[in-house]
């Protein structure tokens, strides 16, 4: 797994900036999830990071916001002979957008198999509505946020329930940058009550939630921003 956009740095040759992409290589299909804000930053950094566009076979988007889905039609002018799994509350003309480029567009109501050992959450939420991506690795699961609007908490707990396997490492933007302490520590303790094993947040998560999942989580913790790359061995 590769961050390539996100507003952590980590490679200080890539750009930073607010938004969120990980690529995900070693599965049946190589997956992108989230585009990143701006596609020529989202192009640059994979080019950097020497990730070639038309090795990517799916792409997988977490919520309709501009920071994950901005960078989709700049990677389809590279690359549209991919399959784009959206949930299914995204407007009616951002799956033309995508069709009219050759795309295969999914939308997703219920969880979903992506390919084989990578699922989707289902859409989950109310006001902002929201899926995870779920990949079943020889350590357990690897949940990947977007934002998680929904909550971080129900989407671990969602993939749980989809596939009934402990949680190896949730990773992405956990959307609690304006959590109070109180609210971050009881964050904490829910992922360790689910037996969450590794946490990895960043994007939208904040500062000093981020401080505080690495003093609760020690060893276990894993600061990740742009060009981090994760290997799990089978």
């Amino acid at each position: 797994m590769t961050i390539v956009y996100d507003n952590y740095p980590h490679n200080p040759d890539l750009q930073t900036d607010w938004g969120f992409s990980c690529l995900i290589e070693g599965l049946e299909k190589t997956i992108l999830f989230d585009t990143g804000a701006d596609g020529s930053i989202l192009l640059d950094n994979m080019t950097k990071l020497q990730i070639d566009p038309q090795q990517v076979d799916i792409i997988v988007l977490s919520h309709v916001h501009w920071d994950h889905t901005g960078g989709l039609s700049a990677f389809l002018g590279q690359n549209s002979q991919v399959t784009v799994f959206a949930p299914q509350s995204f407007p009616p003309d951002f799956s033309r957008t995508v069709t009219q480029v050759g795309a295969e567009y999914v939308e997703v109501g219920e969880s979903t198999q992506i390919c084989e050992h990578a699922f989707s959450t289902g859409e989950l939420g109310r006001a902002i509505k929201e899926q995870a991506l779920i990949v079943e690795t020889g350590q357990g699961l690897v949940v990947i946020t977007g934002c998680a609007h929904p909550g971080v908490v129900n989407m671990v707990r969602r993939a749980k329930q989809v596939l009934d396997k402990e949680v190896y490492l949730v990773m992405g933007g956990f959307h609690m940058s304006g959590f109070s302490n109180t609210q971050v520590n009881q964050v904490i303790r829910d992922f360790q009550q689910l037996g969450v094993q590794k946490a990895a947040p960043c994007h939208c998560s904040g500062d000093r939630t981020r401080q505080m999942f690495e003093d609760a989580y020690g060893d276990d913790f894993i600061r990740v921003g742009v060009g981090k790359k994760l290997t799990i061995m089978p």
